[in-house]
């Protein structure tokens, strides 16, 4: 199992506003389904920022998403540790498979695969 990124999720209303400032210091929009805006930095794509208003299928909104090359292995891993399952497994229709659960400080963390 191999992490490909992991991306810090900035809780905003402010979507418009958050484009212009982070386009200020260099990162552009990469992805925009409206209620999540994901920006990257055109030299290192795999430094990424996102912007959420409020997640649009998840119960609670993550505070960080961690990409994984095998989700459905880090799910199992998960279960059999006991951690708290926020959201279960499933897939999104905009193309990933993901869960969310929370760390031991009590932050969301959005665990995905892109399909």
């Amino acid at each position: 199992m191999a992490v490909r990124r992991v991306v810090t999720v900035v809780h905003s209303l402010a979507a418009e506003q958050s484009r212009e400032f982070y386009g200020l210091i260099g990162l552009e929009p990469v992805m925009d389904h409206g209620w999540i805006m994901t920006f990257a930095s055109s030299a290192e794509p795999a430094a990424q920022l996102s912007v959420m208003s409020a997640d649009a299928t998840a119960p609670v909104n993550p505070d960080i998403s961690v990409e994984v090359d095998d989700v459905d292995e880090v799910y199992a891993r998960v279960l059999r540790s006991g951690a708290e399952i926020v959201h279960p497994l499933q897939d999104e229709e905009w193309g990933v498979r993901r869960f969310f659960v929370r760390d031991p400080s009590g932050k969301v963390v959005n665990v995905l695969s892109h399909g």
